[in-house]
C-alpha cells in the first residue's frame, strides 16, 4: 500500500538517527518521521499555493507541539487535553524559526507552516534536536523554495569534556547547554546557557558542534538529490528596481539627514515629512502602490545605514564601532517591593522588580521534559509605550517569552541553591523604553534588583549585544547595536556573563550564516564590553549584595527533620501544621526528604514555628527551654503545651521564683510562658519549670 515508503538512516553524534518518508501525511509539501533512540518526532511543512496580499514580510509559522502522551502522562487541566504551548515549546519553536527563516527567499509571500509533533520522548535523545534536523529534512525534500539544508546539535560539557547530544544524566551534570545550528559552510544560529564558560572553551564547543552538523547537512543533501521534489516557482514581491532608484535619487539626502542622530524620537520626527513628500511626489506616478513606495523608503534607509557602516565605519549616532551608548544604573527606586534595579543604555531602559516568596510559590511545569518545577522565574514585558505606540496589551507573545527566558538563563548559574537561600525568586523586567538590546538591559537590571533585594548571588551578570555588517567577503562587527543597526544589520549576537565567563548566548541572523572569525570577534568584543559595564556602571551603583533583606520580604528559616516524623508535624488532615501556621503567622513547606521551610514577615514568628516543629520532630530533652501555652489549671500546677500533642506539668512550686499561693495568681489559660524541661519520667510524662527558666533569663541579663 505504501509503495513510496523509504527509510534513510545515518549516525548522528554516535547514535543512529532515521527518517521515514512516504507512509504518513501524504498531503503535506514535505514530511518525515524522525527516530533517535526512542524519541520520535513527526515533522510536516506546508505552503500556500498563492501569496498573501497586503503584507511586506515572509509569513512563516513554526510550532513545536508537546504531546504529554509522549511521556506517558495525562494533562492536568480540567479538560485533560493539551492547552496553550508551554514556555519550553515556545522556546523550541523559536530556535527552529531563527535557524530556518534566513534561508527562505525574502521576496516570497506564500504562507509556510512548520509543525513538529513530539510523539515519543526518550530522555537520552533530545526531541528539540530531532525537531531541528527533521524540519531541515522535510523542507529539503519538499517543493518549498529554501536554501538549506541545515542541522542542529546540542553540546554539553561534563568535567571539562565536551559532549555531543548529551544524555539525560550528562545534561544534569553539564556546565554547558549549547545548541549549534548551521549549514555545511557556516553557523546560522546559537542558543546557549552556561556555567561561566570562558570564550576559548565556548569557541571550541561551537566548532565541535558545527563539525557534526556539517556531516548531517551532507547526508540530507544526498537524500534531497535522490528523492527531493523540484522547488515550485512563486510570484516574487521584489521591489521594482526603477521605482526604488527613482525614490533613492529623490529622497536620499533627506533620508541621510533624518537618520543622522542618536535620538530615535528626532529621527522619527525628521522621517515623517520625508514620507509625506515622497508620497506626494510619487503617488501620482505610481497609482495604488503606496505600500511599495513605503517599502522603497524602508529599503533606502537600510541602504544608507549599511553604506555608512561599510564604507565609512560610521554609525547613525556617531559612535565608534566598539563604543557603547551612555550607560546608567540605579537601585532601590520602588518602595515596598523586595528589590528593584533600573538599567539604561542610550534610549533603551529596563526596570526590573525582584520578589521573594516561599518554596511553595515555585512554578509547576507540565511539559514533556523531566523538570517539574522551578524556583527562579523571570518575566519580561514589552508594553507598546516603550516604542511610542498605542496598541493594547494582550499578554506576552513569543518574543516576550523568549527574551524573559534568555535573561533567566543568563542569571540561573549565579542564583544561590535552595539550601543556601530557601526562597522562590520572581523577577519582572518592565521595558520602559526600547531602542535595541532590551533583553540584555533586562539582564543588567535583574542583577541590580537581585543585589538590592539581598539575594546572595555568586557573581554579578551583565549582558551586551554585538552586530554585524557584511558584504561579499568583507565584514565588520560593532558592539551595543541600537534599533536601526539591528533592523538593517546582519546579526544580533547577544551574550550575558560574569567576569569569569559566559552564562548565556542567543544569536539571530539575517544572512545565511557566519564564519568562526565573526563568532570569535563577537565573543571578544562582548567580553570586554560586559566587564566595563560591570566594573564602571553596575558595581558603582551597588558594590555588593545588601546584607539584609527588605523589611517587606518574607523571612525564611529551614530545618531538617526525620522523614518518619513528617506525618506527626503535618497531623491528621493537616491540623497540626495548619495550627502552627495560624498561631505563628507563617507558611510551612515540607519536602519528602525532610527539609522544612518556614517563611513569614515576622522573624520571631518564624523562630517560634521552627521551635514547635523541632519539639514535635524531636523528643523533648531535659535541660532544654521551650515557649509553651498554658492549656489547663489545676490546684497543684499548670499544664503547658510545648508543641502540638506534647504537654507537660509545671508544679505550683515551680511557677515562679517566689512562693505561689494559687496557680491563678501567676498564669491563666492561653498564656504563653517560657519553661525548662526538668524531668521526663519512665512513663514519658514531662515535668517543666517556669522558675528555672526565669532564673536562667535573669542570669543571662547579668
Amino acid at each position: 500500500m505504501f509503495e513510496n515508503f523509504r527509510v534513510f538512516k545515518t549516525e548522528f553524534a554516535g547514535r543512529e538517527m532515521s527518517f521515514e518518508v512516504g507512509k504518513m501525511c501524504g498531503l503535506s509539501n514535505g514530511s518525515c518521521l524522525v527516530r533517535y533512540g526512542e524519541t520520535t518526532v513527526l515533522v510536516n511543512v506546508t505552503a500556500s499555493q498563492k501569496p498573501r496580499d497586503g503584507i511586506d514580510f515572509f509569513p512563516l509559522s513554526v510550532d513545536f507541539e508537546e504531546k504529554l502522551y509522549s511521556v506517558g502522562r495525562i494533562p492536568g487541566s480540567f479538560l485533560r487535553r493539551e492547552g496553550r504551548p508551554s514556555e519550553k515549546a515556545v522556546l523550541s519553536s523559536r530556535v527552529v524559526d531563527r535557524s530556518i527563516r534566513p534561508l527562505f527567499p525574502s521576496d516570497m509571500r506564500n504562507d509556510v507552516a512548520v509543525v513538529m509533533t513530539v510523539l515519543s520522548v526518550d530522555p537520552d535523545c533530545s526531541p528539540e534536536v530531532c525537531g531541528i534536523v527533521g524540519t531541515s529534512f522535510a523542507l529539503s525534500i519538499s517543493d518549498i523554495p529554501w536554501a538549506g539544508p541545515i542541522a542542529g546539535i546540542s553540546v554539553g560539557m561534563v568535567d571539562g569534556e565536551l559532549i555531543l547530544n548529551p544524555n539525560a544524566e550528562q545534561r544534569h551534570k553539564s556546565d554547558l547547554n549549547l545548541t549549534v545550528c548551521g549549514t555545511e559552510e557556516k553557523v546560522c544560529m546559537l542558543e546557549c546557557g552556561a556555567n561561566e564558560v570562558d570564550n576559548d572553551t565556548m569557541m571550541e564547543a561551537i566548532i565541535k558542534g558545527h563539525q557534526e552538523v556539517q556531516k548531517m547537512c551532507r547526508f540530507i543533501a544526498e537524500v534531497q538529490a535522490e528523492i527531493g521534489k523540484p522547488k515550485f516557482s512563486f510570484e516574487s514581491k521584489e521591489l521594482d528596481h526603477d521605482m526604488f532608484e527613482a525614490v533613492k535619487e529623490y529622497a536620499i539626502d533627506r533620508v541621510k539627514y533624518a537618520l543622522d542622530t542618536d535620538d530615535k524620537n528626532i529621527r522619527e520626527e525628521r522621517l515623517r515629512p520625508v514620507y509625506e513628500e515622497v508620497h506626494a511626489h510619487f503617488d501620482p506616478i505610481y497609482p495604488e502602490q503606496e505600500m511599495q513606495i513605503d517599502e522603497c523608503l524602508y529599503k533606502l534607509q537600510k541602504f544608507v545605514v549599511r553604506r555608512w557602516l561599510l564604507d565609512e565605519g560610521k554609525r547613525v549616532d556617531g559612535r565608534g564601532m566598539d563604543e557603547m551608548r551612555p550607560l546608567a544604573a540605579e537601585v532601590g527606586l520602588i518602595p515596598r517591593v523586595h528589590g528593584s534595579g533600573m538599567f539604561t543604555r542610550g534610549q533603551t531602559q529596563v526596570l526590573t522588580i525582584a520578589t521573594l516568596g516561599s518554596i511553595r510559590d515555585s512554578q509547576l511545569l507540565d511539559g514533556i521534559d523531566e523538570e517539574t518545577e522551578k524556583r527562579y522565574i523571570h518575566h519580561y514585558n514589552f508594553p507598546s509605550y516603550s516604542v511610542g505606540e498605542t496598541r493594547p496589551s494582550r499578554g506576552p507573545g513569543r518574543r516576550e517569552i523568549g527574551h524573559g527566558a534568555l535573561a533567566e538563563k543568563a542569571l540561573r548559574p549565579v542564583i544561590p541553591s535552595v539550601e543556601e537561600f530557601p526562597y522562590t525568586l520572581r523577577l519582572v523586567s518592565e521595558v520602559l523604553s526600547s531602542n535595541g538590546s532590551t533583553s540584555q538591559a533586562s539582564i543588567c537590571g535583574s542583577t541590580l534588583a537581585l543585589m538590592d533585594a539581598g539575594v546572595p548571588i555568586k557573581a554579578p551578570v551583565a549582558g551586551i549585544s554585538c552586530g554585524l555588517i557584511s558584504e561579499g567577503d568583507g565584514w565588520s562587527t560593532m558592539v551595543d547595536i541600537q534599533g536601526l543597526e539591528d533592523f538593517f544589520g546582519d546579526m544580533d549576537f547577544k551574550v550575558g556573563g560574569t567576569h569569569k565567563g559566559i552564562t548565556a548566548i542567543q544569536v539571530d541572523m539575517k544572512v545565511h550564516g557566519i564564519s568562526y572569525d565573526v563568532i570569535r570577534s563577537a565573543l571578544d568584543k562582548t567580553y570586554k564590553a560586559r566587564c566595563y559595564i560591570l566594573d564602571e556602571i553596575m558595581l558603582k551603583a551597588i558594590p555588593e549584595v545588601r546584607p539584609e533583606l527588605s523589611k517587606y520580604a518574607p523571612k525564611m528559616l529551614t530545618l531538617m527533620i526525620d522523614t518518619e516524623k513528617i506525618r506527626e508535624v503535618i497531623g491528621s488532615g493537616g491540623k497540626v501544621i495548619q495550627k502552627i501556621s495560624a498561631d505563628c503567622g507563617v507558611k510551612i513547606d515540607i519536602e519528602d526528604d525532610g527539609h522544612v521551610f518556614v517563611s513569614g514577615v515576622d522573624m520571631e514568628g518564624c523562630r517560634r514555628a521552627v521551635q514547635i516543629i523541632e519539639t514535635i520532630a524531636k523528643d523533648p530533652e531535659v535541660g532544654a527551654f521551650y515557649k509553651g501555652r498554658v492549656t489547663r489549671l489545676m490546684n497543684f500546677g499548670a499544664f503547658v503545651e510545648i508543641a502540638p500533642g506534647k504537654e507537660g506539668l509545671v508544679h505550683i512550686s515551680k511557677l515562679d521564683t517566689k512562693r505561689v499561693e494559687r496557680v491563678e495568681d501567676v498564669v491563666s489559660v492561653g498564656d504563653e510562658i517560657i519553661v525548662k524541661v526538668t524531668e521526663i519520667d519512665s512513663q514519658g510524662r514531662i515535668n517543666l519549670s517556669r522558675r528555672d527558666a526565669l532564673e536562667a533569663m535573669e542570669a543571662k541579663k547579668k
